[in-house]
């Protein structure tokens, strides 16, 4: 805790005096109220002021709710006031008409610092977590139950409009058996991990319906003799997805579901063939991304300078999208409908919760047809907002046209003109979605989208901590994370933090060395380019001594038809690791160790 205030103190100077103003009232505000309050000071109390000055951006002056537990005077705060005097007129909070980038950077950077740091939530906040993704179910039967059925009819007419020319192509995949499964990296419920993956021996009876395991479980028909130990579930027996929290912010943790190995194996195959039509029809890839974010941060920041563009974000976004709207969208494409509905994990196993609960929607954070299905619900839904509020319907795709490059889903991160923002706002609520109005702007010149924020066209966004500092060398997951946040700094030109840092890092690892961004060793990154200590003797290679990061991959051999299936399955020109087949899955452990390596 006293590195963190003292890591927020070093860079609350050296931003006070780039925007020439004194941070010494705001320092000994954060080491009184943190002595007090602890972390989630930090972590809570200051980000939640980040964000009413984000709204307050938006909305161009200080509304009256915001900042309410900070003291005030006149119509600032006075926490953080030599910067926001520079931002807002300091009488009447109204935003200036030529505020000063530096401090909005600033502000964000002080007050946002800690946002995201990777701290477990209480188990308080867990369990609320829990209750929230319960209770999401019963609102997405109500949207369902109360749904009028020409919005639904219109839906799909729109969805058809926009997808019809992939989806046929899918489901004529899906029909000729052209569907290539693919494992995931993740997690599963049934606690297969790596290697294991390729030896299941449970498949589901309805999933064996429109994937047969004599055609997916093993890598040719000599092999028939495995699927004798292959147990084949009914619907009663299935393995429920297995409901868990991971760190996002000490204030709310994010909740994912662990698929089924079996539904995760034939969700990657529909996933990537999806995927791949996408990217080449000339309409969709200008509107949807699944890989690259740069599209959405570059519309981001034309937003935020011409003000045409509107950036939205939703609440819980993927755990309200129903099966009926998917239903919708397939509804034309039987084969493929038919084969999303049996790789789709029916029940969840919630902690809290005695028995699984059936779902409603369509799948959890975990699927692998999670993201591109919640994707495509919501770009259809855009088109109905916009349409309804151009009283004209889209009848083809020449209509859509137009909006390429000024309509744009990545997630639920969501890109729309201005002038159809109400419209939009108020059709995602018919059909059961929840704006983010904390993470939705569009009146103002503030955008943000994908990680990046931008105001007046000017890049305001910032670097964030994300672990607690390490105590000693051997947390190696903590060294990397600090290792991370001096480049990071560096690159930001923060350089008396950035030394600062240095001398932390430098308490641990007895070599830091210059290196480039590229090196596996742990050094500093810097213009002047690398250091070097030796010369590999082979290729005459320069090499520096340096902490490599070195991690410990689980052992689970693999053999005989798991093996071959694991072959024949491997997509990409890479070749495999050399002892693929005795160790694979993601790294138990992390460690660094120092040896000499490539300083770039």
């Amino acid at each position: 805790m006293k590195s963190l205030l003292t890591l927020w103190s070093t860079l609350a100077v050296e931003l006070a005096r780039g925007c020439r103003t004194s941070a010494a009232h705001d320092i000994k505000t954060v080491m009184s109220r943190a002595e007090h309050e602890g972390l989630s000071f930090l972590a809570i109390t200051l980000a939640d002021f980040g964000k009413d000055f984000e709204r307050s951006l938006d909305q161009g002056h200080v509304a009256p709710t915001a900042f309410v537990s900070w003291r005030q005077r006149g119509g600032l705060p006075l926490f953080l006031r030599g910067f926001l005097e520079q931002v807002f007129n300091p009488a009447s909070g109204v935003l200036l008409e030529q505020p000063a980038i530096d401090c909005i950077l600033a502000v964000r950077q002080l007050s946002l610092l800690f946002s995201k740091v990777n701290v477990p939530c209480s188990p308080a906040r867990d369990a609320a977590a829990f209750a929230s993704y319960v209770q999401c179910e019963k609102d997405v039967r109500e949207a369902d139950a109360r749904r009028d059925p020409i919005d639904l009819e219109r839906f799909s007419e729109v969805s058809a409009l926009l997808f019809a020319p992939i989806l046929s192509k899918l489901d004529s995949d899906v029909y000729h058996g052209r569907v290539v499964p693919r494992h995931g990296p993740g997690a599963t419920a049934d606690r297969l991990i790596g290697n294991e993956k390729f030896n299941q021996r449970t498949w589901p009876a309805r999933l064996n319906e429109v994937f047969p395991i004599w055609e997916n479980l093993i890598p040719n028909h000599r092999f028939t003799d495995v699927l004798d130990q292959v147990d084949i579930l009914e619907p009663g027996s299935e393995i429920p997805a297995k409901v868990i929290t991971v760190p996002k912010t000490l204030k709310t943790p994010r909740i994912i579901a662990m698929e089924p190995v079996a539904m995760q194996y034939m969700q990657g195959g529909l996933q990537q063939l999806l995927y791949d039509y996408v990217e080449k029809d000339s309409i969709l890839q200008n509107m949807i991304g699944f890989v690259d974010q740069t599209p959405n941060q570059r519309l981001a920041r034309e937003g935020s300078s011409s003000g045409t563009l509107a950036t939205l974000d939703l609440s819980e976004a993927s755990d309200r999208v129903s099966m009926q709207l998917v239903d919708a969208i397939l509804q034309n494409h039987p084969h493929l409908q038919r084969a999303v509905r049996a790789c789709r994990t029916r029940w969840a196993s919630v902690p809290g919760e005695d028995d699984p609960i059936e779902l409603a929607k369509f799948a959890s954070m975990g699927s692998a047809l999670c993201f591109p299905f919640e994707a495509m619900v919501f770009l259809t839904v855009i088109l109905i907002g916009i349409e309804r509020e151009l009283n004209t319907p889209f009848w083809s795709r020449k209509d859509i046209k137009s909006f390429l490059d000024r309509v744009r889903v990545y997630g639920d991160d969501l890109i729309i003109p201005v002038e159809y923002v109400q419209s939009v706002v108020l059709c995602l609520e018919t059909f059961g979605f929840k704006v983010n109005e904390n993470k939705s702007f569009w009146t103002g010149r503030f955008r943000e989208s994908c990680g990046r924020e931008y105001f007046d066209g000017f890049d305001v966004s910032i670097v964030k901590v994300r672990d607690l500092f390490p105590s000693q060398r051997t947390d190696a997951n903590r060294v990397i994370s600090l290792v991370s946040l001096r480049n990071q700094m560096f690159y930001q030109g923060y350089t008396d933090t950035v030394e600062w840092l240095d001398g932390r890092i430098r308490k641990m690892l007895r070599y830091f060395p210059v290196v480039r961004p590229t090196s596996p060793v742990l050094g500093r990154h810097d213009w002047t380019g690398f250091d070097r200590t030796s010369y590999d003797r082979d290729t005459q290679h320069p090499l520096v001594k340096g902490y490599v990061v070195s991690s410990r991959i689980p052992k689970n051999s693999l053999s005989d038809s798991g093996a071959l299936l694991k072959w024949f399955l491997k997509k990409g020109n890479l070749p495999f690791a050399e002892d693929h087949l005795e160790r694979s899955g993601r790294p138990v452990a992390v460690d660094i160790k120092l040896r000499n390596a490539r300083p770039y």
